[in-house]
């Protein structure tokens, strides 16, 4: 039987998370969404890893910036959204659409188009490990700024991502947990699992300590923007999200 994924946060810039995963049984290593090369090379070499593979979940720079040199440093593979292509600076090697797969060893990720935040973000689903890496779709009690995509399409990406099983670790790529669950704690005023998450989450931040990965299970609990039952209802959910402070 196959050990499970070895999974690493790095922070980065003010709030992302890029993640190191490790398969220990091949020792094979992926970063996903480098967007500061300097930080991830510096903790792989640390560990000991060397990167095989870079995985982008869309263009933006903050999740793109640091490929070309990830690359230059281990000769890694790129595999990237193929909706998005032409918007990464660095070449890609492998092309991801909907139905492709990315391998470490044994470990196979399948790709979904979840597209809102950018028409063409992927994400890549582990079923197998109960592990999913999302972007910017979904967030800790939260969801991404729709830049591109429509509300329509956000929504389904997020109802799409809600039936993964309960206990699957949903890895975002940052820590916006805080405003996110305040807003909730707005929106769901006498709802005591979101008020006692925002108390935990709270507690977290006070000491340091990240709030990522979630799980689908947490998410359906607390995450406004799971509960809303129309393409229509979340629109005017992101709209007070964006107006919140």
């Amino acid at each position: 039987m196959a050990s499970g994924l070895e999974i690493v946060a790095v922070p980065a810039f003010a709030d992302n998370y890029l993640w190191l995963v490790r398969d220990p049984d091949s020792d094979e290593v992926a970063v996903v969404d480098p967007g500061d090369a300097t930080p991830v090379l510096a903790e792989a070499s640390r560990r000991g890893w060397r990167i095989g593979q870079v995985w982008n979940t869309h263009w933006h720079l903050d999740h793109t910036g640091g490929n070309a040199e990830v690359i230059a440093a281990t000769g890694a593979s790129l595999s990237l959204p193929a909706a998005e292509a032409d918007r990464i600076a660095a070449r890609a090697d492998v092309l991801l659409a909907e139905g492709d797969s990315v391998r470490l060893g044994a470990h196979v990720g399948e790709v979904w188009e979840v597209p809102g935040h950018t028409l063409g973000h992927l994400a890549l689903v582990f079923h197998d490990d109960g592990v999913a890496f999302v972007g910017d779709t979904m967030f800790v009690m939260g969801c991404g700024r729709l830049f591109e995509g429509t509300p329509a399409q956000m929504h389904a990406s997020l109802q799409r991502l809600a039936t993964l099983p309960d206990a699957t670790s949903v890895y975002c790529a940052h820590e916006y947990s805080l405003s996110n669950a305040r807003f909730a704690a707005h929106i769901h005023s006498e709802d005591a699992a979101v008020a006692d998450r925002l108390a935990a989450i709270e507690a977290r931040r006070a000491a340091g300590k990240k709030t990522v990965p979630t799980s689908i299970a947490l998410e359906r609990a607390t995450n406004p923007f799971l509960r809303v039952a129309s393409s229509n209802e979340f629109a005017q959910l992101r709209m007070a999200k964006d107006r919140f402070s």
